[in-house]
């Protein structure tokens, strides 16, 4: 018998959102839509793809290495050197190449739960600890996760917006957060959704990167560039907590194809605006329609929405959708998160809710269950 490590035995996989081909051959139903996974219901960058139109005839040859083009132009963007930029086969990547550079088997790990899974997961699969603190109304407990600091603390994984809740800390707290982190911490800020964010409380983390601290901030052209399917993803560090990173990643590691498209999406100011328009628009309906159906829910930065209820429900809910052809996400026995979409596709989510929940009466059968 192969004798693999019990921490890796014990890792439960990821399962990601049901695609919607797989449902409608599933139920043999058509016009699905899928709001489970946080992607642009807008779709990628128009200018993103005539540039892989373009290039396509080229993908014989090999990518760029160090994404080159791609990094010179973000360092002219953010104000930074060259050297402080990494990318990765989306975010994904990039959290793997930071738990394996910096932490090593039984060195510890922070991070809020409910958050993005990932973590704890890579952390788990390189033998590290993961100390789980719980979220305080829906936020980030800064001062608990502080307070957890030890000698063996190597990473603190920070989602901001927060997924599944998208919720943020204040500049305040961050500050007062990152005033208490030792020397020997690396704080990770994952900012998959930060150009959704409309509250004026967002913390400006760069300029505790521009301040030279230990921190990674996480950045993606998955979620707001509509790139998802390509995968790719960055972050921004001091250069020398890049160039340690740099000596683990696999060469030729996001393809060329990914990286002619970011670059192009860069440029795309109209699409990432209409976007952000969508999105707010789709926020405010969904709040209406959810606060009329009686649904708990929680205020978000992000572009989705995190519902939850008194009963241990979300699956038989997230069930019934499937049904109605609407795929959403089951992220706790009391919870599902609910990507905001175009807005055919929300009015069809909460026709279909009311179904579900059948709202025609005073109160709902499948609470009571």
């Amino acid at each position: 018998m192969l004798d693999i490590p019990e921490y890796i035995r014990s890792l439960k996989p990821y399962i990601p959102g049901k695609p919607v081909e797989e449902l409608e051959r599933e139920l043999g139903i058509r016009d699905s839509i899928k709001l489970a996974s946080n992607e642009n219901p807008l779709g990628p960058s128009p200018l993103a793809l005539k540039a892989i139109h373009e290039f396509s005839e080229k993908i014989n040859r090999y990518p760029y290495g160090d994404c080159y083009y791609l990094r010179s132009k973000l360092a002219n963007i953010l104000s930074v050197s060259e050297q402080e930029i990494i990318f990765g086969n989306g975010s994904n990547e990039i959290i793997e190449l930071i738990v394996r550079t910096f932490l090593r088997p039984g060195d510890e790990a922070i991070m809020a739960h409910p958050s993005f899974v990932v973590y704890s997961m890579i952390v788990q699969a390189a033998g590290g600890k993961n100390v789980i603190i719980p979220l305080s109304e829906w936020r980030h407990d800064l001062p608990k996760m502080a307070s957890c600091i030890n000698e063996k603390t190597r990473l603190i994984f920070i989602a901001s917006p927060n997924n599944p809740t998208g919720t943020i800390n204040t500049q305040d707290e961050m500050d007062e957060f990152m005033q208490k982190v030792p020397s020997h911490v690396i704080v990770v800020v994952d900012q998959a959704y930060f150009e959704y964010v409309t509250s004026p409380e967002y913390p400006d983390c760069l300029s505790y990167f521009r301040e030279g601290k230990n921190i990674i901030l996480l950045r993606t052209f998955s979620k707001i560039y509509g790139l998802a399917g390509l995968r790719i993803g960055y972050a921004l560090a001091r250069e020398d907590i890049i160039d340690a990173m740099n000596r683990i990643r696999q060469p030729f590691n996001v393809n060329s194809l990914a990286q002619i498209a970011a670059l192009s999406a860069l440029d795309d100011y109209a699409h990432v605006e209409k976007s952000r328009q969508i999105n707010n628009e789709g926020k405010r309906y969904l709040y209406r329609e959810f606060k009329h159906l009686g649904l708990n829910f929680v205020e978000t930065e992000a572009n989705f929405i995190y519902v939850y209820f008194e009963n241990e429900v979300s699956q038989e809910i997230y069930n019934k959708l499937l049904q109605e052809g609407v795929i959403v996400r089951p992220v706790s026995p009391t919870a599902l998160r609910i990507t905001i979409g175009l807005p055919h596709e929300n009015e069809k989510l909460i026709s279909a809710l009311k179904r579900v929940l059948n709202k025609g009466s005073t109160t709902s059968p499948i609470f009571d269950t």
